[in-house]
């Protein structure tokens, strides 16, 4: 049972996924993307309850689950903007708390560019230029924003959403439409499905599940039926 946010999910799903051992979420912390994305109640106790009930039942969801290397991960690998304000985010030593990221953002808006990547789709390779890419298992990071609203972690592909390059000015226009996944029909945004998603490209971060994975280039694989859960919502 991992009771806190998607960092404390995440921790416990490089102890269970690919085992046959189920994973129970007990939202407590932050953004709570993965709990969210599966359906498991808000409230603690309703969670604890229904994680109690699965297994007294013998029941359990089987879902997809992401990897890197020997590193799993289940909601959303970013890299770019977002990937950069983190980076820059945990450098900073003031302020403290969600400013941190505020002012984070606000400083990386002020050296917006694209960056320059390398993209390969089950093996079809392009080169893009983008603000940012999203590869998600589930649809929803960065506490409840649905960057990859198709996402389904049960259909053994990874949503991944390109967005291209922008102003600073159309960036924070249109952040609105992220919130409720309309962002996806804007022009300058792509959208595909893989298997395996191959990243390159200079000096770019990834991170999932919020926690820092590693430098490009890496490799996202989509792995069917790997991870199992129990006390989340309708199958």
């Amino acid at each position: 049972m991992a009771v806190g946010g998607d960092g404390t999910a995440h921790a416990g799903l490089q102890a269970v996924t690919g085992t046959g051992a189920a994973l129970g979420l007990v939202p407590a912390g932050t953004g709570n993307d993965l709990a969210h994305a599966l359906g498991v109640p808000t409230d603690p106790a309703a969670a604890a309850r229904a994680i109690a009930a699965d297994l007294a039942a013998g029941e359990a969801r089987t879902l997809d689950a992401g990897r890197v290397g020997d590193r799993w991960w289940a909601t959303v690998l970013c890299c770019g903007f977002d990937s950069a304000v983190t980076d820059r985010a945990n450098r900073l030593r003031w302020p403290r708390g969600r400013r941190r990221y505020d002012v984070a953002t606000l400083l990386e808006l002020a050296r917006l560019r694209p960056y320059r990547l390398t993209l390969g789709l089950d093996g079809e390779v392009r080169e893009v230029a983008a603000t940012l890419i999203a590869v998600g298992n589930t649809a929803w990071y960065g506490g409840g924003l649905p960057v990859c609203p198709g996402a389904d972690p049960a259909d053994g592909l990874l949503d991944v959403t390109v967005v291209g390059p922008t102003t600073r000015r159309e960036l924070i226009r249109t952040r609105p439409r992220l919130a409720d996944g309309t962002h996806v029909d804007h022009p300058s945004v792509s959208v595909f499905r893989a298997a395996r998603v191959e990243l390159s490209g200079a000096a770019v971060t990834t991170y999932a599940d919020g926690e820092r994975i590693a430098p490009l280039p890496v490799t996202a694989e989509c792995v069917p039926g790997a991870l199992r859960v129990v006390g989340a919502g309708p199958r």
